[in-house]
C-alpha cells in the first residue's frame, strides 16, 4: 500500500500477509510476506516488539542475507551458499597450468610507475616479437537464419540486438566450419544464461542425439536452458570452475562417445585458456587412453601384414570425422585479455620461443586493455553511460566490451609519456594479437588448424575477435605444399612404451629428394622388453590418427 508517511502505524495499513515495517525512504510499508502468525518479514523481524531479544546477523557464507544469531550453527547447514559435496567430475587444477612455472614476481613495478625509457624498452619488445602478426584478420561477419525473426522483432531493444547479431555469426560460423549437425556433444563454456547453446538447439531443429553441457562458475538467474525439452536433445548445467573440470568423467561423454564441439561467447582471459586445456589435453588425451585396446587381444587378433594394410584402407575410406575426433571443433569468442595469467596461459613455450617470460606477459596483459577500454570517451561520458544502464533493467551482464577492459585492481593503467589514444588503442590491438597467437601455437602443435577472424562489427562489439579450430588432417601432398617442398616421405609407425621399440607399416608417398618426414605414432602401453617384431600394423589406422608428428630434416 502507497501513502504518504504517517506520523503513527495507525494511520495507514500494511497489506494482508505483508510485513509491518514502514520503510521510512521508501515511505510505504515493506511489501515482503511475513510469515504465518508473524507481523514482519525475515529481514525486519528485529524491528518486532516481541523479537526485540533475538539478534539477527551477517551470514559468514553469503554477507547478502542475514540469520538469528541462535540460529546460526542450523542455518549453516542449509544454506545455498554452503560447500556443496564435490561432484565425480571435479578433479582439483586438473586444467590448470604448471605450477613450477614462475609466478609473476610480487616486486613488479606497478605499470603506473614506469618510467618514460621503461616503457618505450616495452613497447619496442612488443613490436619486435609481434612483427608480422600484424596482418589484419578476416572478416567472417555471418548470420543464421534461426535468429531471423528474434533479429527483427521490434519487440528487441539496441542492447539485445547486439547481443542477436554476434549469435547469429557465431552459429553462421559453427555451420560454416560443419560442426552443426546430429550425434555430438556441445559444451558451452562460460554459458551464463546459456543463450548461445539456446540458439544452436533452434537451428538444429530435430537433428538426432544431441546434447548440451553448461559450464558456468556462478547461479545464474533467468537462464534459459530449463526451456528446452526436445526429444532429441538434452540440457546438462554444470556450476563448476572450468579449472576442475573433468569432461571424461561426465556420464553422457563416458558413455555416449560424442564428439565435442567446445563452444563459447566473451569468456573471460583465463578461462579461453582453461577451456582450451580442457578440451584438447585432459579430454582429447583421456579419451585415447579409453580407445586403445587391450594388448592381449591385438596379439590374438594377428594378422599379416598385407591384411593390415588393407584393414587400414576399408577403415579410413568408411570412418566418418565424429569417431576419429574426440573433439570435432572449437569455436569461441574471445574478450578480456587482460584478465588472462601466465600460470594457465597455453601459448608460454610461444612466448619463450620470443625470449618473452612472464613479467613480459604480466605487462602486455595489462596494456591489453587499451584496445577496448574507451579511452577516447570522457569521464563524464562513461558516468552518465553507467548511470543509463543502472537504470535499464533489460541490460545483460555477459557484455564485457562496452563497460570498457578494466583490469581486476580497478587501476587504469595510465602511463607516462605522450601515447596518443590511437596509439595506445593500437599497442593494446597488437597485445591481444600476440597473446592468441601464442593459442593459436598451441593447438596447432595438439594436431588442430586453428584461425582468428572477426565475426562481428566493432560498433556491435569491440571484443569482435573468433577463434575457431578443427583437426588437421593433412594428405604427404598438402603438407609438402605448405612447407613449400618438393617431395614428403610419410611413415605410419607403431611405438611401443619406448621410440627404440618401432615398426615401420607404410610407406605412401616417398619421394627420393623429400626433406620433410611425417611420421603417425599410434602408442602401445607395452613394457619396454615387449619384442618389437611382435608388434602388429593392425592398430595403425591412418583414419584414427589425431595428432601427427612432424619432422623436418636438415
Amino acid at each position: 500500500m502507497e501513502a504518504p508517511a504517517p506520523p503513527s502505524h495507525a494511520t495507514a495499513l500494511p497489506a494482508e500477509g505483508r510485513c509491518s515495517y514502514f520503510v521510512e525512504k521508501k515511505k510505504r510499508f515493506c511489501r515482503m510476506v511475513a510469515a504465518s502468525g508473524r507481523r514482519f518479514c525475515g529481514e525486519h523481524a528485529g524491528a518486532a516488539e516481541e523479537e526485540n531479544a533475538r539478534k539477527r546477523i551477517l551470514c559468514p557464507l553469503d554477507p547478502k542475507h542475514t540469520v538469528y544469531e541462535d540460529q546460526l550453527a542450523k542455518h549453516l547447514k542449509k544454506c545455498n551458499s554452503r560447500e556443496k559435496p564435490k561432484p565425480d567430475f571435479f578433479i582439483q587444477d586438473i586444467n590448470a597450468g604448471s605450477k613450477h612455472e614462475m609466478e609473476i614476481p610480487e616486486q613488479l613495478v606497478p605499470f603506473s610507475s614506469l618510467s618514460e625509457e621503461q616503457l618505450k624498452n616495452l613497447i619496442k619488445k612488443l613490436r619486435k616479437a609481434s612483427e608480422g602478426l600484424n596482418s589484419p584478420l578476416k572478416d567472417h561477419i555471418m548470420s543464421h537464419p534461426a535468429l531471423y525473426d528474434a533479429l527483427n522483432d521490434p519487440k528487441n531493444g539496441d542492447c539485445a540486438v547486439k547481443h542477436l547479431k554476434q549469435q547469429a555469426s557465431i552459429l553462421g560460423n559453427i555451420e560454416k566450419l560443419k560442426l552443426l549437425g546430429p550425434r555430438r556433444c556441445f559444451v558451452e563454456f562460460g554459458a551464463g544464461k546459456g543463450k548461445l547453446s539456446h540458439w544452436v538447439d533452434i537451428a538444429l531443429k530435430d537433428a538426432e542425439n544431441v546434447h548440451f553441457i553448461l559450464v558456468e562458475k556462478v547461479t545464474t538467474r533467468f537462464k534459459v536452458d530449463g526451456k528446452h525439452r526436445r526429444k532429441n536433445s538434452a540440457f546438462e548445467r554444470l556450476q563448476i570452475d572450468i579449472q576442475h573440470l573433468c569432461l571424461n568423467r561426465i556420464p553422457v561423454l563416458r558413455e555416449g562417445r560424442l564428439p565435442v564441439v567446445g563452444i563459447g561467447k566473451h569468456l573471460c582471459g583465463v578461462a579461453t585458456d582453461l577451456a582450451l586445456r580442457c578440451l584438447v589435453e585432459t579430454y582429447a588425451a583421456n579419451f585415447e587412453e579409453r580407445t586403445e585396446e587391450p594388448l592381449a587381444k591385438r596379439v590374438k587378433n594377428d594378422k599379416t601384414e598385407e591384411e593390415s594394410n588393407a584393414l587400414s584402407k576399408e577403415v579410413s575410406e568408411e570412418d566418418t570425422p565424429e569417431t576419429r575426433t574426440p573433439v570435432a571443433g572449437i569455436v569461441i569468442a574471445l574478450c578480456c585479455h587482460h584478465r588472462c595469467d601466465w600460470r594457465h596461459y597455453v601459448g608460454r613455450e610461444y612466448f619463450k620461443a620470443l625470449g618473452l617470460g612472464a613479467e613480459d606477459f604480466y605487462y602486455f596483459q595489462r596494456m591489453s586493455s587499451w584496445a577496448t577500454c574507451g579511452m577516447r570517451r570522457t569521464s563524464l561520458e562513461a558516468s552518465d553511460t553507467t548511470a543509463e544502464r543502472k537504470d535499464d533493467q533489460n541490460y545483460d551482464s555477459e557484455e564485457h566490451d562496452e563497460r570498457g577492459d578494466r583490469p581486476a585492481d580497478g587501476s587504469t593503467d595510465s602511463v607516462p609519456g605522450v601515447l596518443t589514444a590511437e596509439e595506445k588503442e593500437n599497442i593494446g590491438h597488437l597485445c591481444k594479437l600476440l597473446i592468441d597467437q601464442g593459442r593459436l601455437e598451441y593447438l596447432q602443435q595438439k594436431g588442430f588448424s586453428p584461425a582468428l577472424k572477426y565475426y562481428t562489427d566493432p560498433s556491435v562489439s569491440l571484443e569482435n575477435v573468433l577463434l575457431t579450430a578443427v583437426p588437421a588432417h593433412l594428405s604427404p601432398q598438402e603438407a609438402a605444399r605448405l612447407f613449400g617442398l618438393a617431395g614428403c616421405l610419410e611413415l605410419h609407425v607403431h611405438s611401443a612404451l619406448y621410440m627404440s621399440h618401432v615398426r615401420l607399416t607404410a610407406n605412401t608417398a616417398a619421394h627420393p629428394q623429400s626433406s620433410l618426414l611425417i611420421l603417425h605414432i599410434k602408442p602401445y602401453s607395452a613394457p619396454p622388453s615387449f619384442p618389437s617384431g611382435a608388434l602388429h600394423p593392425s592398430r595403425t589406422l591412418v583414419s584414427i590418427i589425431n595428432y601427427p608428428f612432424c619432422l623436418l630434416l636438415a
